[in-house]
Formats: structure tokens, sequence, C-alpha cells
């Protein structure tokens, strides 16, 4: 005989089954069907083979620099103090997990991404001073055709492993700007410049404040370096960014 404990328990088991039958899990970046251990929607196999960056990295900046002096440290102004990613972008897992986040539908996928981006090391003051985390702003437009923002479902995730706040309401963008993809890095400065504020009312919370700007990909750096001038000219004394994915350099490929 069955207990009502054990009753509620087979009962659930067998919900579970059902379920399962009904509708199987599968990877999001493979399309492989999930086994009943696997949590999450991505499969152990394609996160081991998502192209985390390679030792060593440059301390400030965190990228690959094969043992020789960091260039990619160029491409950031003075008050951001460090930048990490977790994977090589585009192509591969991880630019699957990226897309299915940002044009799939599939926002839960980026607790997990997140949780990768918790574990990445930081200079020690970075991690005593962080007092916030702020998500890079979607357009209106975009965010109402995909209904969230991808940078801060990361950025909440992010905040939950660092018991930090999330500041969601410090930045916003004053207009919309095109696609990036195509434009060359002169090209995306001009197209993000001016395109980000610090909202005034805000101004007191930021200032003299170290937070952590977070976005999905960093190619050319442009939209995080905009994002950036704005939380310093908004009042906050230093900032540091941080992104699941991070597309290549020229001397990457060399």
């Amino acid at each position: 005989m069955i207990g009502g404990g054990g009753l509620v328990a087979a009962t659930a088991a067998a919900a579970r089954s059902a379920l399962a039958l009904l509708l199987p899990r599968v990877c999001v970046a493979c399309e492989r069907l999930l086994r009943a251990e696997e949590r999450g929607l991505v499969c152990g196999l394609c996160w081991s083979r998502v192209a985390l960056l390679p030792a060593p990295t440059c301390l400030r900046c965190g990228h690959p620099t094969g043992g020789r002096a960091c260039t990619w440290c160029a491409l950031w102004p003075p008050w951001v103090r460090a930048v990490r990613s977790v994977a090589w972008m585009p192509g591969g897992v991880a630019g699957r997990l990226v897309h299915a986040l940002k044009y799939e539908g599939w926002w839960k996928v980026g607790e997990a991404m997140a949780d990768r981006m918790a574990r990445l090391p930081w200079p020690d003051d970075v991690c005593r001073e962080r007092a916030a985390v702020v998500a890079v702003p979607l357009a209106a437009e975009r965010l109402r055709a995909r209904g969230y923002n991808q940078s801060a479902v990361l950025a909440r995730g992010l905040a939950a492993h660092w018991r930090c706040d999330v500041w969601d309401d410090v930045l916003v963008r004053a207009r919309a700007t095109g696609a990036q993809a195509r434009l060359t890095r002169a090209e995306r400065l001009g197209n993000v410049a001016g395109a980000f504020l610090a909202r005034a009312e805000a101004r007191s919370r930021l200032r003299g404040r170290h937070v952590v700007l977070v976005d999905d990909v960093v190619t050319t750096a442009a939209t995080l370096v905009a994002c950036a001038d704005a939380l310093v000219a908004g009042g906050a004394r230093i900032v540091s960014c941080v992104t699941f994915g991070r597309a290549r350099a020229a001397s990457d490929r060399t």
C-alpha cells in the first residue's frame, strides 16, 4: 500500500513521464533529445563544445593575447576598468545559443549563459566595488517585437549569482540605431554616438559608483563604449563590461 506522500510522488513522476512523452525536451543548440538527468535547455555535449576564450588573457580586457602584447585594450576608454567574455563568436555553439536567446524566444537559456558569465575571473577591485549590473537597453521597437531584452535576462542572472542590484532604470536609448552587423568599427561608433543617456533621476545613484555593463556579444565594442560613456557622464566613477560572446579581432585569425 502506498502512503499519501508516496502516492503524490508516484503521481508526479507519472505526470512527468507522460509530459516527456508528449512534449520531449530537446537541446536548443543541437536539437538532440535531452536525457532525463540533463537540466535546462542545453545538453552537456553542447556546453562542452562552447569555444571558450583561451588563456593567457589580458588582465584588463580579458582578450586572449597568445603571449603577445594586448592590442584589444585600445578599443576601451580609460574609464572602462575591466572587460570579460565567455566564448568566441560568431558561429559554433555559442552563436547558436545567442541566436536562440535573441531571436527564437528561448529567454530561459539566458539563465544558464549568465551562470557561465558569473564564473569568469575578475580583478579583486572589481569584485569589491561593483555596485550593480546594468543591461544595454534595447530599442523600443525591438523590445516590443521580442517581448524581452536579452541583455536584461543575462543581467538578472548575473545579479543573482553576484548578489548585487540590477539597475534597469538608469540607462536609456535616446534614439533608435540601425543594425550594426555589416558596419565597420568607425561606422558602428557613428551609429551609436549619442544613442544612450543616463536618466537624470538616476545620477545620485550612479555618482561615484562602479557598475558592470552587460550585453550578449561584443564585436567592435562600439555599443558598450557608448553606454559606458553615458554612465560616466551620468556620474559613474568607473565601468566594467561583461558579455557571453566575443568576436575575434583580426590579429586572432593570424
